[in-house]
């Protein structure tokens, strides 16, 4: 029988292109969650600068959220652009253990703005952490039903989701992870930025939150930089 998840759901702080102080900063956030599994905004680690540099699973630069995560017994997603087959670049959400960075998602939804440097992913992808199956999701994966669709029928116990989200769409935003849970009988995480997140976008929504299969909200964080709600799924 599996044993209950600890999940969190975090907003730090962020520097535009700074992985390495970024890194720093999620390092803090995973110490103080407490929980097995932290989740982390879109782009987390550069920002929402779509032209900042990819990243590799090995860069010395994510050393600080290795060393949290060994420490914590935590799995860390966090957010950064990767490459990809033949020259792609992807949105990426990147699953960080003591171990290491594993490439664990492409964003498989794009906006058109976004479209004009990364590519989509192909697939939807499920995480397996400790007999729970997370299904992963990228901001405006949220928005389309069908993605939550092919994510339920993995077969998944919650869909976690690394979102950027503005102050006037927090209701919408809590909208969507209600009925997304409500379709899927799943447990639904959403990790959204807090102020600044690079991009020339000044004040982002926060709210992260978590929420039950019936539709529930059972943590959520506040609109300020550096909250983090956390919750157990049982």
């Amino acid at each position: 029988m599996r044993e209950p998840l600890a999940i969190a759901v975090a907003q730090p702080r962020c520097v535009p292109y700074d992985v390495a102080v970024n890194a720093v900063t999620h390092a803090a956030a995973v110490r103080s969650a407490v929980a097995r599994v932290v989740v982390f905004p879109e782009l987390s680690l550069t920002g929402y600068e779509l032209d900042a540099p990819a990243i590799t699973v090995d860069d010395p630069r994510l050393t600080p959220i290795v060393e949290a995560c060994a420490k914590a017994g935590t799995l860390a997603l966090v957010g950064a652009p990767v490459h990809g087959k033949a020259g792609r670049v992807h949105i990426a959400m990147l699953a960080v253990e003591g171990t290491g960075a594993t490439v664990a998602y492409h964003k498989v939804w794009l906006s058109t703005t976004e479209s004009d440097r990364f590519a989509p992913g192909g697939a939807p992808a499920v995480l397996d952490v400790d007999g729970w199956r997370l299904g992963l999701a990228i901001c405006k994966d949220t928005h389309i039903p069908q993605h939550a669709s092919d994510t339920a029928a993995l077969g998944i116990d919650a869909y976690v989701a690394a979102t950027l989200m503005f102050a006037e769409e927090t209701a919408l935003q809590n909208r969507r992870a209600c009925r997304i849970a409500t379709d899927h009988r799943v447990w639904v995480a959403l990790a959204s930025f807090a102020g600044s997140t690079g991009g020339g976008y000044a004040q982002a929504a926060g709210c992260s939150g978590i929420w039950t299969s019936d539709g529930v909200v059972v943590a959520q964080a506040g609109p300020e930089t550096g909250a983090t709600a956390r919750t157990t799924l049982i």
